[in-house]
This record gives C-alpha cells, sequence and structure tokens, in this order.
C-alpha cells in the first residue's frame, strides 16, 4: 500500500456515550467514505427536519465555548468535535463520514482514546487520489491579551509547541513540543484527558455547561490537588490535552499540515482564530501534493498486518 494515498476506514464502527456539556446520551457511526470527501458529520435526530451534512471546517465553526461547535446552533450543530477530529488528524485519517444522533459527541473517557481504539480496531485502507497537504508559507500570527497563536513555515511535517500557564500550583506552567506522528499521538498525546476547576462546577452548571461531566470522563482540580483517585495518566497530562485538542481544532484547515504551531495561553477559540487569519490571505498558504510528510497511519499498519479486536465500549 503507498502511504501517500488519502486513507479511509476499512468498514464502519459504532461508538456510544453521553455528551460532557449535555449529559445526553450519544451514538456515533464512522463509516468510509470517498476520496476528497473530507470528515462529513451527518447530524441525524433533528426536530421536525431531516439530517443535514456538516463539513468539519473551520468555516463551519458557530461557537468555540469550552468545545468547537459546527454548523447552526439554531437549526442543526454539532459539539465538542475537537477530540474526534483530534484521533482522525492524529493517525491519518483523511475521509471518514460521522453519523451522530444528536447534538454533542459522546465524551467517552474525556480523551482521544477511545477514537483511536477505535480506528485502529476496523484500520485505514488507501484510496486512489494522493494526499493533500496546507503548507504554510509565512507566519501568521493572533493574539488575544497575552494569549498568542501562530503559524509557522516549516520544511516537512507538523510540529505544536503548546504553553500553558494556570495561577494554580496544581497545573503552573507547562509546555509540550510535540511532531505530529501516528504512533507518537496514540502513545503520548490520545489519553490525555479534558480538565476543569472545582471552583467553577456550580458556574458552568448555571450556563448549561458541564451537565455529563464526571471524573470518568473529566479530570478534576480541587485548590491543591487533583480529584480524581487514579491521579493523572501523564505529569504533564494538562498541556498534553492541550497539544490535543489543538491537533483537533487545526484538523479544521481540512488538510494535514506542513509548517509550526504555536501557543500561549491558548484554547479553542484562538485555535480557530488562527485558522481564520492563514486563510484570509492566499499568500499565507498553499495546497500540495507531495511526498508523505509523516510516518504510515499506525491504523494502516496494524490492519495491513491483522484486524485488530475490538476495544471495550466499541460496538
Amino acid at each position: 500500500m503507498s502511504f501517500d494515498r488519502q486513507t479511509t476506514l476499512r468498514a464502519p464502527v459504532t461508538l456510544t456515550g453521553i455528551g460532557v456539556h449535555s449529559g445526553a446520551p450519544a451514538t456515533i457511526c464512522l463509516k468510509p467514505s470517498s476520496v476528497n470527501s473530507g470528515i462529513v458529520f451527518l447530524r441525524q435526530g433533528i426536530e421536525d427536519a431531516p439530517a443535514q451534512l456538516i463539513h468539519a471546517k473551520h468555516t463551519k465553526v458557530s461557537a468555540t465555548e469550552l468545545c468547537t461547535v459546527i454548523g447552526d446552533g439554531a437549526s442543526a450543530s454539532v459539539a465538542t468535535i475537537e477530540h474526534l477530529m483530534s484521533a482522525c488528524a492524529g493517525l491519518g485519517l483523511d475521509n471518514v463520514l460521522v453519523e451522530i444522533d444528536g447534538p454533542e459527541m459522546p465524551i467517552m473517557d474525556g480523551s482521544a482514546a477511545e477514537f483511536v481504539a477505535a480506528i485502529e480496531a476496523t484500520g485505514l485502507v488507501g484510496l486512489s487520489a494522493a494526499r493533500r497537504y496546507l503548507r504554510v508559507l509565512q507566519p501568521v500570527r493572533v493574539e488575544h491579551g497575552r494569549a498568542f497563536a501562530e503559524l509557522l513555515p516549516a520544511k516537512s511535517g507538523f510540529r505544536l509547541d503548546v504553553e500553558i500557564d494556570f495561577d494554580t500550583s496544581v497545573i503552573g506552567r507547562q509546555r509540550k513540543v510535540f511532531d505530529l506522528e501516528a504512533a507518537a499521538y496514540s502513545k503520548e498525546i490520545s489519553r490525555a484527558r479534558t480538565f476543569g476547576f472545582m471552583r467553577d462546577v456550580e458556574q458552568l452548571w448555571k450556563a448549561g455547561f458541564a451537565l455529563g461531566a464526571s471524573l470518568d470522563n473529566t479530570v478534576a482540580v480541587g485548590d491543591d490537588k487533583v480529584i480524581n483517585p487514579e491521579g493523572l495518566r501523564y505529569g504533564d497530562e494538562f498541556v498534553r490535552h492541550k497539544v490535543l485538542d489543538a491537533i483537533g481544532d487545526l484538523a479544521l484547515a481540512g488538510y494535514p499540515i506542513i509548517g509550526e504551531f504555536r501557543s500561549y495561553c491558548g484554547g479553542h477559540r484562538m485555535n480557530v482564530r488562527i485558522l481564520e487569519a492563514l486563510f484570509a490571505d492566499r499568500a499565507n498558504y498553499a495546497i500540495v501534493e507531495a511526498e508523505p510528510v509523516y510516518a504510515a497511519p499506525r491504523a494502516v499498519q496494524m490492519a495491513a498486518a491483522a484486524p485488530a479486536a475490538f476495544a471495550p465500549d466499541v460496538h
């Protein structure tokens, strides 16, 4: 198999869970798709209306408060897409149809690990068309207060340099530099969970957020410690999750990126804003067909060897 080809899933796979903000049950089915289709959500379960297709592009983002939402919130939208988008980008899955029965993706365990397990379980197949990349041609930067995000040119690959700085000793200042590659993504990034502060819970509930959050899907940060009895999966799990989110949000570019992303105290809004700034000027980027800049997608390697067993909670 030639790994400079676009990919899709070998077979459909279904996952179920609850939405972290809505608390409502959610089921998704990931299905194989055709060349150049990208990642598309088929939003079902719309009251008195047919299902609607929503393309996973930065131009479709309608909200970025605490999660990334695509589609029209007044009619059809899908919230909290960033973890699945991250898994797709991390494993090199180019084309997939995501059927979903409600307005929010299942949060699973708060990371991308179960999406990765589902994709690897069914495996990837190569398609007839060459993979296309978005090459960053000149620096682009956005700022908000002390926070910033920027995209810079690079000879090859996609590097993320993400730094966070929280006024609590539980997190403090953390930085992670990561070169996107499938095996490293699965091991180092995919299992990093979303996190929240106990002090904010009541306010979030009043605003209609975090209604499905629990210690099963969120790292809860208290005044001086992590509340979860099992502790952290990584010593710097907080910044690793920010890397996970950034990979997912930046996948809304519609192509794998050749360049370097840097972020300080960023989040979903800054991630989307840097894409808006990038696409605002055609001189900032080029869409190219090139020799592969990432290693062969891990899920392709696994599928080529032998079908993997389904992970827990994958139906």
